[in-house]
């Protein structure tokens, strides 16, 4: 894996973050159909890998143990179905998922190959577009996450059938049963299995923050009104 920030992970960062933003303005002054051809861009991106192992691109992988179940993969097929459905559950997953999840996957990514190889590009459009589709959905299209509650339901329950997978075939998927090889905020959480319950309580805590300015939007932080003097 290349240096964290070196330029070729600093550059694609800022390339994300650039386009990112272009999309976000295009979203809030044209949304259209071209939101739907965001979704299918991003299904076709994240299945082109699945054919890129399937012949060979990967030597030694084994495509049994590779199958889109991380949670970073999931995210890409929720954000494409809330690109195309605009649907207020789908939409809270995509932006919760995105900034609690792939927002570490980009800053610490899990990448030994390096620009300007297939995986390289792969990586970052795939995880970058997850960022962008939720930005473009709660910032561009103003469709604010209501229902935080039913996100982390939604999260505990997807992280026990993976759990359970891994426990069945010895795989590692979303990093259950072993840390990744390469640096991650895993590294300073303890050892397993301390660093799941300390993952799950930062995760917990970035989703009540990024909820925090929509509570605030519903009123939830507002104090009960006083009783005035008799």
């Amino acid at each position: 894996m290349s240096e964290l920030l070196a330029p070729e992970h600093a550059g694609a960062l800022a390339t994300i973050a650039v386009a990112t933003v272009a999309l976000v303005v295009l979203a809030r002054r044209r949304p259209g159909a071209w939101l739907r051809w965001m979704a299918v861009a991003l299904v076709v991106v994240e299945v082109s890998w699945w054919v890129y192992l399937l012949a060979g691109g990967v030597p030694g992988s084994q495509l049994a143990y590779s199958l889109p179940l991380q949670l970073c993969d999931a995210a890409i097929f929720v954000a494409a179905a809330a690109l195309w459905t605009r649907r207020q559950v789908l939409v809270e997953v995509t932006y919760f998922w995105g900034f609690a999840g792939t927002i570490q996957a980009l800053l610490t990514p899990d990448l030994p190959q390096h620009f300007p190889s297939y995986p390289y590009f792969q990586y970052y459009i795939a995880h970058g577009g997850v960022v962008a589709a939720a930005l473009v959905l709660v910032v561009g299209l103003r469709i604010f996450p209501e229902h935080l509650a039913r996100v982390i339901g939604f999260t505990i329950g997807y992280t026990a059938l993976v759990g359970l997978i891994d426990a069945v075939t010895g795989a590692n998927y979303m990093y259950l049963r072993a840390k990744p090889p390469t640096p991650t905020l895993l590294d300073v959480l303890g050892p397993w299995p301390i660093y799941i319950l300390a993952a799950t309580a930062i995760a917990l805590g970035l989703f009540a923050l990024l909820d925090a300015p929509f509570r605030f939007r519903r009123g939830g932080f507002r104090t009960a009104p006083t009783t005035p003097p008799r």
